[in-house]
C-alpha cells in the first residue's frame, strides 16, 4: 500500500454493530461516511432497514443514504461509478474516508470494481419486469436456463433481482450474461483496508432479535403499510416488509409475522458471512476490538 488516501471498510453481517464503529472511526479521523447498504439509499424505509438516524448523521456526513425513491432502479454499477465520483471531492478534506455497510456486492462494487454491463433499454427492463410479475421467479429461472445455462448454473436462484438481471442483459445483448463477466479486479488509486465485525452467533443472534423488537416500537408496522401500496417494487423485496406484507394479506398473524423477521434476518446474517468467506483482505475483529484494529491497520500502512 503505497498511496496517500485510504478507504476504510466497515463491514460485516446485519446487526452487529458497524454503524456505531463507523461513526467513532470517522470522528476520530475527521473523515465522511459513505454508505454501503443497498437499502439504506432509499427513501421512506428508514426503521426496516435501520438507516443512520438523523442525529447519527448530524455526528458525521453521510453519503447514499435515502437518496432514492423507492421505484428508481439501481444497481452495483450505479453505486459503483457514484462513489469513484465522490471520492475524488473526499480526498481533498483529508486523507481517509469511512465505507459502512453489509452490502456484498456494494462493497465489492468499490473495492473490486465489477464488470460494465451494457445499458439495458426502457422497454426491455419493463417487459423483463412484467413477465417477472405475471409469470413468477420460476418462469424467469427457465428462461435463463435458455439463454444462459452457464450462469444458471451458479446464480442465486433465490435472488430474484439477479436472475431478472441476468436475463434482461441476455435480451439486450443477444449474447449470454456469463460471456459478460470477467471477474477482472479493478486497480484503486488509494489504499483499501476492510474490517469485518463479527461476534459469536449465539450474540450476534441475540442482538438481531433485539433490534427487530427495538424496529417494532419504532414504528415498523406502519411504515410498512405506508408503503404496502408498492410492495411489488423490488426495493421492498427485501426482509421485514415481505413479512409485514405477509402479515396484512392475511397469510400469517402479527407474532408470527415479526417471529419470521427475526428468523430470516438471521438467515441473511449467515449468508452474508459465508459471502466474506471468500475474501481473505477482511481483518476480522469484536465490535470491542474494532478500535485497536483499525489503529494497527493504519500504522502498518504508514510504515
Amino acid at each position: 500500500m503505497t498511496h496517500s488516501k485510504t478507504l476504510i471498510v466497515v463491514t460485516g453481517p446485519t446487526g452487529v454493530g458497524k454503524t456505531a464503529a463507523a461513526i467513532g472511526a470517522a470522528q476520530q479521523l475527521g473523515c465522511e461516511i459513505i454508505n454501503a447498504d443497498s437499502r439504506q439509499v432509499f427513501k421512506g424505509i428508514p426503521i426496516g432497514t435501520a438507516a443512520p438516524t438523523a442525529l447519527e448523521q448530524a455526528l458525521v456526513p453521510h453519503h447514499f443514504v435515502q437518496i432514492k425513491n423507492l421505484d428508481e432502479y439501481y444497481s452495483a454499477a450505479q453505486y459503483e461509478a457514484d462513489v469513484m465520483a465522490l471520492l475524488p471531492s473526499l480526498w481533498t478534506r483529508g486523507d481517509y474516508a469511512v465505507m459502512c455497510g453489509g452490502s456484498m456486492m456494494y462493497v465489492d462494487a468499490v473495492c473490486k470494481g465489477i464488470d460494465v454491463m451494457p445499458d439495458v433499454s426502457d422497454e426491455v427492463r419493463q417487459s423483463t419486469k412484467q413477465q417477472y410479475l405475471d409469470q413468477g421467479l420460476a418462469a424467469m429461472l427457465a428462461e435463463l436456463e435458455r439463454l444462459d445455462p452457464d450462469y444458471y448454473a451458479i446464480v442465486d436462484r433465490n435472488n430474484p433481482k439477479r436472475v431478472v438481471h441476468a436475463v434482461e442483459i441476455c435480451r439486450q445483448t443477444g449474447t449470454t450474461y456469463s460471456s459478460l463477466r470477467t471477474g477482472k479486479v479493478k486497480q484503486r488509486p488509494f489504499n483499501i483496508v476492510k474490517i469485518g465485525l463479527n461476534m459469536a452467533r449465539d450474540a450476534l443472534f441475540e442482538r438481531i432479535n433485539r433490534r427487530v423488537d427495538s424496529m417494532m416500537r419504532l414504528g415498523l408496522e406502519a411504515e410498512a403499510r405506508s408503503v404496502y401500496g408498492l410492495r411489488h417494487l423490488n426495493s421492498l423485496n427485501t426482509v421485514g416488509y415481505k413479512e409485514m406484507f405477509a402479515y396484512f394479506d392475511g397469510d400469517m398473524d402479527r407474532d408470527t409475522a415479526v417471529a419470521r423477521i427475526k428468523k430470516n434476518t438471521r438467515v441473511y446474517a449467515k449468508k452474508q458471512l459465508t459471502w466474506y468467506a471468500r475474501d481473505p483482505s477482511i481483518t476480522w475483529c469484536t465490535p470491542q476490538e474494532f478500535t485497536a484494529t483499525l489503529e494497527a491497520a493504519l500504522q502498518h500502512i504508514s510504515t
